[in-house]
């Protein structure tokens, strides 16, 4: 490797870190004050709950790297420009765009590996973070998982245990369904089978049910069931996948897939993992572009300033082409991809003058 790459590497990783540790602390303390604020009546060791804003905070920061490659680009820039080392590396030869390109073939590396590794880390401790603070929630007497044998619902309600086993889900219906009702000591008080429920509201409605009770079977046309579950609970249950890693997104989708389930989150959440290193690459070159057409001009608290509302600008269009794919208002693809279009066309609009900077 050439010396001058090594020397840009080496200045863009001192600029990440800074950026990266400043990040860090800010979502790390924000954390354990909104889990003092959570734990408020539990009187749990302070100790305690720093580890889980620990556990928590990885998360966060995948979330926002975007904002931390934008931010690190402009710190490394200002940094060449107060020491006026890019007119030194002009005189060498090295033009503004090659300076870009390492930056962005870096940059893609770095996300390919943040994805693989960084990410996969974050979702084991996010998924551990969940399920201890659902421990101290009021919903751990609430359950739903999916796995291979189709949706498993362990709700309590009424001093009853009701374990809830479906086949499939059809929109706003539980299909081939399997209700076993347990008294709190785990006596099997009945037994209600159903082809079809109607989980809109948490009064389910069970059409056509088969009562087994007493070593005897009854039938009706319908019949009312109360749940701490509806559509809308089920469905905001499975919602966090960043708590599952590669793998466990890839076999859930599998799951989802078996029951008849919606996979629009999570074809949605693992191409948002896909395009992730391009996303990384084009912030990074966009962040550079801005550097070499004002970097000379204004000072480092405008520039840093203009990073930082370039970067929620980018993000909420970002989000919203997000919102409208998982909604199914537009195709999945073009939700994801879209703002990375309109991204590149920017780039590459402004690059092509990149020289006479």
């Amino acid at each position: 490797m050439k010396t001058y790459i090594k020397f840009l590497i080496n200045l863009f990783n001192i600029s990440f870190l800074k950026i990266f540790i400043i990040f860090f602390t800010i979502i790390f303390v924000t954390n354990i004050l909104e889990q003092i604020e959570f734990f408020k009546d539990k009187n749990l060791n302070f100790f305690y709950i720093i580890f889980l804003s620990f556990l928590n905070t990885p998360s966060i920061l995948f979330d926002i790297f975007p904002f931390i490659f934008l931010l690190s680009t402009q710190i490394f820039f200002i940094q060449l420009i107060n020491k006026n080392e890019l007119e030194i590396f002009k005189y060498r030869g090295l033009n503004n765009i090659k300076i870009v390109k390492i930056l962005a073939a870096y940059t893609f590396i770095l996300g390919i590996l943040l994805v693989i590794f960084f990410y996969n880390f974050s979702s084991v401790l996010k998924n551990s973070y969940l399920l201890i603070k659902n421990n101290y929630s009021e919903d751990n007497k609430y359950l739903a998982v999916i796995t291979k044998n189709g949706l498993w619902i362990k709700d309590e309600i009424n001093e009853d245990i009701n374990i809830i086993n479906a086949n499939k889900v059809d929109d706003k219906f539980l299909l081939n369904v399997s209700i076993t009702k347990f008294n709190k000591n785990f006596d099997i008080i009945e037994i209600i089978e159903s082809k079809k429920i109607d989980i809109t509201l948490k009064k389910w409605k069970i059409f056509n049910p088969i009562i087994l009770k007493n070593n005897s079977q009854t039938t009706s046309n319908e019949m009312i069931m109360e749940s701490n579950f509806d559509l809308q609970k089920i469905n905001s249950l499975f919602s966090n996948l960043s708590s599952l890693t590669l793998i466990d997104l890839i076999a859930l989708k599998k799951s989802y897939i078996s029951l008849n389930y919606s996979v629009t989150d999570i074809n949605s959440h693992l191409l948002k993992l896909i395009s992730y290193p391009i996303y990384l690459t084009l912030i990074t070159i966009f962040s550079a572009i801005i550097m070499f057409n004002i970097g000379y001009q204004k000072n480092t608290f405008f520039m840093v300033t203009l990073g930082i509302l370039s970067s929620v600008i980018i993000y909420y269009i970002n989000n919203f082409f997000f919102v409208l794919g998982t909604n199914e208002k537009i195709p999945l693809i073009l939700s994801i991809f879209l703002p990375l279009v309109i991204l590149l066309i920017i780039n590459f609009t402004s690059i092509i003058r990149l020289n006479e900077k």
